[in-house]
């Protein structure tokens, strides 16, 4: 199992990696899809992309409308990519670095914590001010983070 700090460097890693693809837009599928795309730019048809691949002509077009529908095996789509000479890039791209992903569910669970065991301290005349519950809170994120393995996911949002 890997320990916290571990994972804090992957997700550092992996951050600093995945920042390169930000301009994502760039690289949306076309609506025809990625294979049709290249194909046609490069002026070949579907019968000789098929000789290529050791297929028949519609094995093409079904290769190509399973793109489209989101149906493709990734094995189907590296054998599509090589077979034009071209690499296939398989990523998950995160909306969110993955450090800040983290962080924020360690901070909704410090949340949690400490609004669980405020009405039980108001009741026995303990209520801590705003600031020392702030100062908690930080704390309290930290020594998740410190530790934080596969729990950190338990009670999603």
């Amino acid at each position: 199992m890997m320990r916290a700090q571990d994972r804090f460097t992957a997700r550092r890693n992996l951050d600093k990696k995945l920042a390169a693809l930000q301009n994502v837009d760039l690289l949306v599928r076309p609506s025809r899809g990625w294979i049709k795309a290249i194909r046609e730019a490069l002026g070949m048809t579907t019968t000789q992309l098929g000789k290529r691949l050791g297929v028949t002509q519609s094995r093409v077009i079904a290769i190509e409308q399973a793109e489209v529908k989101k149906s493709i095996t990734l094995n189907s789509l590296e054998k599509a990519a090589q077979a034009m000479d071209c690499q296939l890039v398989y990523v998950l791209l995160p909306r969110r670095p993955l450090e800040k992903q983290v962080r924020e569910q360690a901070e909704n669970l410090s949340r949690k914590q400490i609004e669980a065991t405020r009405h039980t301290m108001t009741l026995e005349a303990q209520a801590i001010d705003k600031a020392d519950e702030e100062e908690l809170r930080k704390r309290l994120v930290e020594k998740i983070l410190e530790k934080a393995g596969s729990e950190l996911w338990e009670n999603n949002k």
